[in-house]
């Protein structure tokens, strides 16, 4: 997990910054994008695509990310936005907010996916980045895990339409709420249409 931030480190770049996002399809709610600078050489013990990992296995990696990175930052952006200017480039503003909060600057940028879009330093995009960096894995749990408790606090404020279980994502009990209750300020207006709600 560390390959690609050894090349880079070698090839004279310090702090690597690896980035991710967590929440580009839901139905609900904001995108969320980190960015993680790690210490040379630091292996934490079972950080990977946090997709591949447990709740309780994310909500400890992420404490002890937090605790052991050099810098991190996190950044939301809302479903207001996400209709306003699209998911594509919300989730890049995303990722772009979470480097600007870096409290070190970074030398160089590792991004999860193939978007392609620039950032204000220097990047490479790399597909599966989650499950080939431990610094893309880190920043995607930061995401994940910080986006999850913004759902729960939600779910608070509209039990409705559970997204404590679902987090937004289309799932059939989320689409049978907005069938039932409609669609809220916190929906992305977007992104519900009547073929998603399976009314087509």
């Amino acid at each position: 997990m560390l390959e690609i931030e050894r090349k880079l480190w070698q090839s004279g770049l310090q702090n690597v910054a690896g980035i991710d996002e967590a929440g580009r399809g839901p139905l609900a709610g904001p995108v969320c994008a980190a960015a993680v600078i790690l210490p040379q050489d630091l292996v934490i013990d079972g950080v990977n695509d946090s997709k591949k990992l447990s709740e309780k296995k994310r909500e400890q990696l992420f404490i002890e990310i937090k605790e052991k990175a050099i810098a991190y930052g996190v950044a939301f952006v809302s479903q207001e936005v996400i209709d306003e200017i699209n998911i594509r480039q919300a989730t890049h503003l995303a990722m772009q907010n979470a480097v600007d909060q870096l409290k070190v600057l970074p030398d160089y940028l590792i991004v999860d996916g193939n978007d392609g879009l620039p950032f204000s330093v220097s990047s490479e995009y790399i597909v599966k980045g989650d499950a080939k960096s431990q610094s893309i894995a880190a920043a995607s749990i930061l995401a994940k895990v910080s986006r999850d408790h913004l759902m729960v606090e939600l779910d608070e404020k509209y039990p409705m339409y559970h997204f404590a279980k679902h987090k937004g994502y289309c799932t059939k009990l989320h689409m049978e709420a907005i069938r039932e209750y409609g669609i809220s300020s916190v929906h992305r207006k977007t992104f519900i249409t009547d073929k998603v709600l399976g009314l087509e």
